[in-house]
């Protein structure tokens, strides 16, 4: 069976769409791939800053949700990132040019929506690991009704 197209998993959209395709999914883990590009999100130049590893990995944990979600028939669904946890970088930038491969895997999830990812990013040539983190996310039930809570 053919990949989804990544697109169709993330509720990004746009310029803020920052995968670039799917590479594997199953079960706990999913890979995908981004080419960083002169006209990528985030590119200053000739390269896009390490941190941005965060929100690569984050579009990925999104893109895990949706493809278990249309497993399931579901609609993708809005999640939020919130936080993680020791960021590590080996390098700097992310030059142009560069192909990333993001793996996630899930570490939890709880029924009440929080979920924890292990995260890395590798460079697609050698398979140098070149980031690692944990990732901490929160998918609730109905977002226009979380979105509307008040202590009140």
């Amino acid at each position: 069976m053919s990949q989804p197209d990544i697109h169709s998993l993330v509720p990004h959209s746009g310029a803020m769409s920052l995968l670039g395709r799917l590479l594997a999914a199953e079960g706990e883990t999913l890979a995908a791939e981004v080419t960083i590009s002169p006209d990528s999100m985030f590119c200053a130049g000739s390269s896009v800053g390490a941190w941005v590893g965060v929100e690569y990995m984050a579009q990925a944990v999104a893109a895990h949700a949706g493809y278990t979600a249309s497993l399931r028939g579901e609609p993708v669904r809005v999640g939020f990132l919130l936080g993680a946890r020791r960021y590590a970088c080996n390098v700097p930038i992310f030059p142009v040019g560069s192909v990333l491969h993001i793996h996630v895997r899930r570490a939890l999830q709880g029924e009440n929506g929080l979920g924890a990812f292990d995260c890395r990013i590798e460079d697609s040539r050698d398979g140098a690991e070149l980031a690692t983190a944990t990732i901490t996310v929160f998918q609730p039930n109905n977002v226009e009704e979380f979105l509307q809570w008040s202590p009140e």
